[in-house]
């Protein structure tokens, strides 16, 4: 048996521990598979919401504790039940809300396992979205901000499902309005998301280390946008796959293939084992 090098590896999901088609490549379930059997802990730290995740995790045949909503929702995995659940209350997502509806782009709230979003449900972005991410979004017509303070919402995150081409200047300006306040980031070429301050996956990747006693040093992160920024500059490796934007490369002490060739495979077996 393989002695363990880095004790605990954390990957995003989407972008990076899959590929482009959704699929968990099999050397990649073969790679995870002999890491824990050699004693090292595996997790996922996502932007998805909770309920999406734990059926992909379950999949792969993982134990433990699930990062979701960018670190804002600790839960378990076999059991479901949530250990952290960190969030917005509803004036603040409000607030947020009405600086998106400013910018004149749609928005998309996020509550425990409920997603409320004011884009009409035949909008062929929209229906691609919840294809990928498996849940079927609650449409509000109307002013969604209104919407979220008469339910008095706690929410874990919002997201802009956005143009790529118009992503770059909607986030600086969201950044430049809310930055102080929220926690401002990127996670797709379509998505900017905007979640609670600080409670974000570099945090989720401390809490993992304290948990599971490994030295922060002797921890691995790996990601693929500026919302994995976080949790590689915390860890004691951090990982940009081959695909990731040139922003996460430019601060990663690693660049792997891409998440299409196998990139977590490749991370285990340079930093999960001793040689």
């Amino acid at each position: 048996m393989k002695k363990i090098n880095y004790g605990l590896i954390v990957s995003d999901f989407d972008g990076t521990l899959i590929d482009d088609n959704q699929q968990i490549l099999p050397e990649v379930r073969t790679a995870i598979e002999n890491y824990i059997a050699c004693g090292g802990i595996f997790a996922v730290c996502t932007g998805r919401m909770t309920c999406c995740i734990l059926p992909r995790v379950r999949e792969l045949g993982l134990k433990g504790l699930v990062v979701a909503y960018q670190g804002t929702v600790i839960a378990d995995i076999e059991s479901g039940n949530v250990i952290k659940n960190g969030g917005i209350s509803s004036d603040g997502i409000a607030e947020i809300c009405r600086n998106i509806k400013e910018l004149g782009q749609p928005v998309n709230v996020y509550s425990g396992d409920d997603l409320y979003t004011d884009i009409p449900k035949d909008n062929e972005y929209l229906q691609k979205y919840e294809r990928i991410v498996g849940i079927d979004a609650q449409y509000v017509d109307g002013d969604i901000a209104e919407f979220v303070l008469k339910k008095d919402l706690f929410c874990q995150k919002v997201a802009i499902l956005i143009a790529h081409n118009e992503q770059e200047a909607v986030f600086k300006e969201l950044q430049r309005r809310l930055g102080d306040k929220y926690d401002v980031t990127c996670s797709a070429k379509v998505l900017i998301e905007v979640s609670p301050l600080g409670d974000n996956k570099g945090a989720a990747v401390k809490y993992l280390a304290d948990k599971f006693g490994i030295p922060i040093e002797k921890t691995v992160a790996v990601g693929d946008n500026l919302n994995d920024l976080s949790m590689i500059k915390v860890a004691g490796v951090g990982v940009a796959v081959g695909n990731a934007t040139q922003a996460l490369i430019d601060e990663a002490d690693f660049v792997s293939v891409s998440n299409n060739e196998g990139a977590i495979a490749q991370v285990i077996e340079k930093f999960g084992f001793k040689k």
